[in-house]
């Protein structure tokens, strides 16, 4: 934990940054309910709460994206209004939001100094640009070139992008809304280490996370919102439980899947195999086999090759080499749809926001557009009379919450547009599954759910491949680790029941395979 604060640590001293008694509704429904959270001076403060219970809400309000219908937004004691985002950042608060907002073919110095650029006679000087967001860079452990472009980076990546872009500006408040979602531990202990520094140098953090470990690592006090309401108001972190705050969030207990217990299904024949395949990424002799009734994990570190992979597999890049096999036989993807309907494989993309759906449209059809052959008319019209029997079951399966089916899927907050994600495929049948940060943004009980989601899914004979950043989900899940690094397949840990791999030893692991791998490009010159 960071300074951990003793009681009392805090009395009488004024907050930084408070916003009181914020009340906010969208057309008629309440987002925010009269509720509060006071940052302290030097402080990092967790903000978290289920999926819909407003933190995003009252981030925008303290960011100028919206303005609060009643409350007050004070700095130092006094009360600021802020028309525009622009007029918070020149107040000196800044935000990482949830969702990443790049110009994908900008360059990273561009998007990291957007509005920002430095000028040489009325002109951007790009050198210039490219050495001042280089350090910046640098810091959030980004080492590449400034002036590539940002389509090229992986989601965590750009997520440490975003970071970095609210690290320039210098700011005395820091709002992180979910900032680790996309990256994984080793990635967080680096930034935990930035945001310690941070909050040394006098900036105060909200630091907004479903990860309960990364909140009580980072953290001293908190502030729990259910419904648009305070549950907890800056209790100390030191004086509550997990216990405690998983039941402040949902309004009960959940008793939470449990890792490393031994596996009542065995696996079955094999679904999917790669052997000796080779991408246009760069991929190189990948062999891997999926069983049905199996859940096998790809871990390893950003930039490491396992969404490139997930989308090779998929037919959204080209597998140069090797051979592809579903059910024994060789097969060529074209595409998503061609993997569903032929081979009934389905991909629950990381992107949920370019890829995974149609944030314009309505949930109903989000999730029906996987099984559209089978429910449109011979005139391609979908009646809802049709729809519905299809749609609805896996959205209740997956507790999404709406008002109704037809909203559009972008009203949802990002947690239940994951959950529709992986509903639609749900709908279709598949009985294979790439699952890609299926857990990214989804609150403690929504993810609870979706690994339970998963298990039934493998005990009912699926085979599932499951990329995750989350250590602590991957030892909790997998019957199989493969730890990847380089574009490569370093090492296979696995889950026999009688023994488990822990968070540790995959670790352990991660580092023998990175060094082995170095050493052996030494060795070859290079």
């Amino acid at each position: 934990m960071s300074d951990p604060a003793p009681a009392g640590a805090y009395e009488g001293l004024k907050p930084s940054f408070a916003l009181d008694d914020v009340w906010k509704s969208f057309g008629g429904v309440a987002a925010l309910s009269g509720a509060s959270l006071r940052l302290m001076p030097r402080e990092i403060h967790a903000l978290i709460g289920e999926n819909g219970a407003g933190k995003s809400t009252l981030i925008n309000i303290a960011t100028g994206v919206h303005r609060p219908d009643r409350g007050s937004i004070l700095m130092g004691g006094h009360e600021v209004h802020f028309a525009t985002p622009g007029a918070a950042a020149d107040h000196g608060v800044a935000v990482v939001h949830q969702e990443r907002n790049l110009v994908r073919k900008f360059s990273l110095a561009e998007n990291l100094l957007l509005g920002r650029q430095p000028l040489t006679g009325g002109v951007v000087n790009y050198r210039r640009m490219a050495d001042e967001a280089r350090p910046w860079l640098e810091r959030v452990g980004l080492h590449l070139d400034p002036l590539s472009e940002a389509s090229r980076l992986s989601p965590g990546q750009a997520q440490l992008l975003e970071i970095a872009k609210a690290l320039s500006r210098r700011c005395q408040v820091l709002l992180l809304d979910e900032p680790t979602s996309s990256i994984t531990d080793t990635e967080f202990e680096h930034l935990r280490g930035i945001l310690t520094e941070l909050h040394h140098e006098g900036t105060s953090i909200v630091f907004v996370s479903h990860k309960l470990e990364e909140v009580y690592a980072l953290c001293s006090r908190i502030t729990v919102l259910r419904d648009g309401r305070n549950v907890l108001n800056g209790a100390l972190l030191s004086e509550v439980s997990q216990r405690d705050i998983v039941r402040a969030m949902v309004g009960r207990h959940i008793e939470l899947l449990a890792g490393g217990s031994p596996r009542k299904r065995k696996p079955g024949q094999a679904r999917l195999e790669l052997r000796d395949v080779s991408t246009e990424f760069g991929h190189r002799g990948i062999n891997l086999t999926i069983r049905s009734g199996e859940i096998i994990c790809l871990y390893g570190l950003v930039g490491a090759g396992r969404t490139e992979l997930a989308r090779s597999i998929m037919g959204l890049a080209k597998i140069t080499g090797g051979a592809l096999l579903v059910d024994g036989k060789s097969a060529r993807i074209r595409n998503p749809h061609d993997a569903l309907r032929h081979h009934r494989i389905g991909y629950v993309s990381e992107d949920r926001k370019d890829e995974g759906l149609i944030l314009s449209h309505a949930i109903d059809r989000n999730v029906g557009v996987t099984v559209w052959n089978r429910i449109a008319r011979w005139t391609g019209w979908i009646s809802d009379k049709r729809a519905r029997p299809v749609v609805t079951p896996p959205l209740q399966r997956l507790n999404v919450k709406m008002h109704r089916l037809s909203q559009p899927v972008g009203s949802l907050s990002g947690g239940n547009q994951q959950k529709v994600s992986a509903a639609k495929w749900i709908a279709a049948g598949a009985d294979t599954l790439i699952f890609d940060e299926p857990t990214v943004g989804i609150d403690v009980a929504a993810k609870d759910a979706m690994h339970r989601l998963i298990v039934e899914l493998a005990d009912d004979g699926a085979a599932i491949l499951l990329i995750s950043s989350d250590l602590r989900e991957v030892v909790q899940l997998a019957d199989r680790i493969l730890v990847m690094g380089d574009f490569r397949l370093l090492t296979e840990l696995v889950n026999t029941g009688e023994y488990a791999p822990t968070s540790e030893l995959v670790m352990r692991a991660i580092t023998q395979s990175l060094s082995q791998m170095q050493a052996d490009g030494e060795d070859s010159g290079g």
